[in-house]
């Protein structure tokens, strides 16, 4: 049928668009409903019932899709049941079309009250806000030794889940409390980050892995070994490669040697600038391929506010500089947003455009089980970003509509 006699199409023209394969220009990007119905060459005529958006001289790429965010413009996911729509509202701004949000370690009560509002927002998801996929969570079984910004008071064994560990003396929960309020909310739980070489954590790996909940290494001081019998278990995902993990070295590769030699495991990069120096994200793109690499921003609540802002991480004072730190100076997540880690990665680490939007959008949205997301086909859902010469936000598009910025 000719585009002139589709009622209600919209028609986007003027744009180079970034395609799974290359980037083309020339083409009109049509949209019918809540879907890219085709991506003609050539400008096209419009019928009178069709709205036309001129776009010439920008980008379209797929809507980036963030697997690690913790909050921004001061919000934190575990300030109040709230924040998660107020953290999804804000996102499109920056190109975001679909995010895991993501808690550090938190009491139980903390965590049900999250993944709660994440079950919620699921099932009814709010006009003009990013999708809420299943949450992150950088649970309290991981080695305290390399546990950053996570609090202490929060960490738990997963031996004693099986009797080999006890919980703290006097402690408020145990790590059974835990994992119960991670069963009970089990469909809105997308990512649960752990060390594997703590006590009874291979067991919880099976058992999560088991429950369809994706298993991810972090915070974590395991050996190549440990790290290969976790993945054997079912791990298949590494937070935040290189940061908070045994470093890697040709005599002692640790736990990031093993996902980068291990085929199956996906891995997410800090894209800030900060965490991971460029040459160090060639080396990912490089060993893994854009198909198991996914660029995080790992935002807090100091993302979109300006350096010296104060603001709180799972209750916890940070301070926005070049990245979120507490006090003393300790890395604490970043403050960067998913339109300047796309453009970081074309401009710091000469990745194209193609490869930018693989790991900001494709894969992302492959290793999440999402089917008709994350590229700019025919037929996919129409979630996409138009960004400017300065790959800047000019607008973005959830389910084939304009979001307010």
């Amino acid at each position: 049928m000719p585009v002139a006699e589709r009622a209600g199409a919209t028609v986007l023209s003027g744009a180079s668009v970034i395609l799974p394969d290359r980037v083309a220009s020339g083409l009109s990007l049509i949209i019918e409903g809540d879907r890219i119905a085709d991506l003609p060459s050539g400008p096209r005529p419009v019928g009178g019932g069709d709205r036309h958006v001129d776009v010439t001289g920008c980008f379209i790429a797929p809507g980036f899709i963030d697997v690690h965010v913790h909050g921004v413009l001061g919000f934190d996911v575990l300030d109040s049941a709230d924040v998660v729509g107020r953290v999804a509202r804000a996102l499109p701004r920056w190109g975001v079309t679909a995010f895991c949000p993501t808690a550090t370690a938190a009491p139980p009560e903390a965590i049900a009250r999250l993944l709660s509002a994440v079950g919620a927002l699921r099932e009814t998801p709010t006009a003009g806000a990013a999708r809420v996929l299943p949450a992150h969570l950088e649970s309290s079984f991981i080695n305290p030794e390399y546990r950053g910004a996570q609090p202490l008071a929060c960490l738990r064994l997963p031996g004693a889940l099986v009797g080999r560990a006890g919980d703290p003396a006097g402690a408020a929960f145990t790590a059974r409390d835990v994992v119960d309020a991670i069963d009970r909310h089990r469909s809105d739980v997308g990512i649960v980050t752990l060390a594997p070489e703590l006590d009874g954590a291979v067991e919880l790996i099976r058992a999560f892995a088991a429950a369809g909940i994706r298993v991810s290494l972090g915070h974590t001081g395991a050996t190549f070994d440990e790290a290969q019998a976790a993945i054997a278990a079912g791990a298949s995902h590494a937070t935040h490669l290189f940061n908070r993990m045994r470093p890697m070295s040709h005599r002692d590769p640790g736990v990031a040697g093993a996902v980068l030699a291990h085929e199956s495991v996906a891995v997410e990069v800090i894209c800030d600038g900060v965490h991971v120096h460029p040459a160090m994200v060639r080396v990912v793109v490089a060993a893994k391929g854009t198909g198991r690499v996914m660029a995080i921003t790992d935002a807090t609540a100091g993302a979109g506010l300006p350096a010296g802002s104060r603001a709180t991480l799972g209750g916890r004072p940070i301070v926005v500089s070049d990245a979120a730190r507490l006090a003393d100076g300790t890395l604490a997540g970043s403050v960067t947003t998913m339109d300047r880690a796309f453009a970081w990665l074309v401009t710091a680490c000469g990745l194209d455009l193609v490869e930018a939007a693989a790991v900001c959008a494709t894969t992302p949205a492959r290793q999440m089980g999402l089917v008709g997301f994350g590229a700019i086909t025919p037929g996919a859902t129409a979630d996409f970003v138009v960004l400017d010469q300065q790959l800047r936000v000019v607008s973005t598009w959830i389910g084939g509509q304009p979001c307010s910025l």
